[in-house]
């Protein structure tokens, strides 16, 4: 058992490598002038929407946009106002790695890596780009694999077992438990591979599932929250207003879960992709509802955090 629980941490790492691998690829590909240029065009909500979808789904990483938009802030660069446009939208475009993560390659995974490592080797930028890239996904599918194979070795752990049980009957402790596993890993798309594991076998609801990648999305404003320490009020508003925003979310989605859930079981027979379009589905609704009401917001905000 205690073999299992070494594996599945070994398998979580591999997936962060990758992830972060995969990020730092897509992030070459982009030159740093675009991206700021990209970040000070935002006169608009939807605009700012719209770059930070952009953006995420480059980069691969919520957290990291919203690190980058704080710097922003704190410079003088972006206002508060402008930044919630962009959180909107990354929370749009980080949905691409939960669906990246439902790809079946079988045996692929090794070659990705290979054909990754080979492109490594060239000295030009956009071929060691794209190799970077491939190694990085070729990483997250072995994770993924390493996911779905240890599931039920985990799932024989006790307290594992009485807390996915509690998950089925309650969900609000599904989203307490991707809340707490989102904070300390840092990375919500992690959690959400995690959850795609037990799904797999059997060992969770899509209900279930669908709670914790809720709380996942609460969970990883701690990364926002850690680099608006020591930063301007208005860069800690944008932190502040990264949590309520989900927060706000996931208490409108709570008792929608049932009713999600039918919607994703009718659109797709994978388990697994049903878990990556309920995030799609949470994500854009949820930013779909606020950007009307942006100003609004802002100033509750501002109210709140004098």
């Amino acid at each position: 058992m205690s073999k299992d629980f070494i594996w599945f941490c070994v398998f979580l790492s591999i997936f962060m490598y990758g992830l972060t691998v995969m990020r730092i690829g897509l992030d070459c590909l982009s030159s740093d002038h675009l991206k700021k240029k990209l970040l000070l065009f935002t006169k608009t909500p939807l605009q700012g929407l719209l770059i930070g979808m952009i953006i995420t789904a480059v980069l691969q990483s919520s957290s990291a946009v919203m690190v980058i938009t704080i710097g922003f802030v704190a410079a003088g660069l972006l206002s508060f106002k402008q930044s919630i446009g962009i959180m909107l939208g990354a929370n749009i475009g980080t949905t691409v790695t939960a669906e990246l993560m439902t790809i079946q390659v079988g045996d692929y995974s090794l070659p990705i890596i290979i054909i990754g490592c080979l492109f490594i080797l060239f000295k030009n930028r956009i071929y060691f780009s794209i190799g970077t890239a491939l190694l990085g996904l070729g990483c997250i599918f072995v994770a993924m694999h390493g996911f779905t194979s240890l599931a039920s070795s985990i799932y024989e752990f006790q307290w594992v077992k009485s807390a996915l049980l509690y998950t089925n009957q309650i969900h609000i402790i599904g989203v307490v438990i991707g809340t707490i596993l989102s904070a300390i890993i840092q990375s919500s798309s992690a959690v959400i591979g995690i959850s795609m594991g037990f799904l797999h076998n059997d060992h969770m609801t899509i209900q279930s599932g669908i709670a914790i990648m809720l709380g996942a999305n609460i969970g990883t404003c701690v990364t926002a929250l850690l680099a608006s320490i020591a930063a301007s009020k208005e860069a800690k508003w944008t932190a502040y207003a990264h949590v309520w925003l989900n927060l706000f979310g996931v208490l409108l989605f709570l008792p929608l879960i049932n009713l999600l859930s039918n919607i994703v079981v009718n659109l797709t027979p994978m388990i697994e992709t049903q878990l990556a379009h309920a995030s799609v589905i949470f994500n854009i609704v949820c930013s779909i509802l606020a950007l009307p009401f942006i100003n609004v917001f802002s100033n509750f905000i501002m109210r709140t955090y004098k």
